[in-house]
């Protein structure tokens, strides 16, 4: 048994939260790539490049340079929009009613929304990819057959959709999953900032580290069960080749 020198809570709360913020930014991530797979399908051509344009951008810069771009900048943003404000409030005599002091952005918010921000653009490939793979034939029927465009979607387009979409899904989902590490450097207790805390206390890293990986080892084993579940569950009556 590794001996945690009494750390072992401590790494467990970490472990939770970075739990936490994996699954905030995955709903992030799920609702910007289908924003984004529709918006490149659609029939718009501004809507295709701004599509275009997010997904090119994350797919271009590093995952921790946007994570510390949000954070300070966003950091940076906020606080001279702040300062606009209590300018503005001077001019009009209402300083006495409106003033906003200096504004901190809290790391677990900047966390979950640049993971989720990063990964909704591979989600976008993946969820166009995944109704393009629908036959467009069975959408026309589906049409034919009286039903309004919401139920095809409902009844036609998204169980098969979810379907094709299972395995890319799945490999973003344990990559983010992967990333939530990232959110330790800009000051977020997560598990890994947790460890790095108690292996500097104790001298004893490859202790810490060794738990670290073996949690994140855990977290994607489980999701590895619960996506071959999914896989099977919507390829039921689906003949293999």
């Amino acid at each position: 048994m590794l001996d945690l020198k009494g750390y072992g809570p401590s790494i467990l709360q970490g472990a939770l939260l970075t739990l936490q913020v994996a699954l905030l930014a995955l709903a992030i991530a799920v609702a910007l790539g289908m924003v984004g797979a529709l918006a490149k399908l659609s029939g718009s051509r501004i809507a295709r490049g701004l599509a275009s344009l997010y997904t090119t951008v994350v797919r271009g810069v590093p995952e921790l340079v946007l994570m510390l771009l949000v954070f300070f900048g966003g950091q940076v943003l906020i606080n001279r929009l702040g300062d606009l404000l209590n300018e503005l409030a001077a001019r009009h005599g209402l300083e006495d009613r409106i003033y906003i002091d200096y504004i901190d952005v809290d790391p677990f918010l900047s966390g979950v929304l640049t993971i989720g921000f990063i990964y909704g653009a591979y989600l976008t490939e993946t969820f166009r990819g995944a109704i393009l793979a629908v036959p467009a034939g069975q959408l026309e029927a589906g049409r034919a057959y009286g039903m309004s465009r919401l139920q095809v979607l409902q009844r036609i387009l998204l169980p098969q959709m979810v379907r094709h979409a299972i395995p890319g899904f799945g490999n973003n989902w344990l990559v983010l999953l992967k990333a939530t590490a990232l959110v330790s450097v800009i000051g977020l207790d997560d598990m890994v900032r947790k460890a790095a805390l108690a292996a500097g206390a104790t001298r004893l890293p490859f202790t810490f580290y060794l738990v670290v990986a073996l949690g994140f080892l855990a977290f994607t084993t489980v999701s590895v069960l619960i996506l071959r579940w999914a896989e099977q569950r919507y390829s039921v009556g689906i003949r293999r080749v």
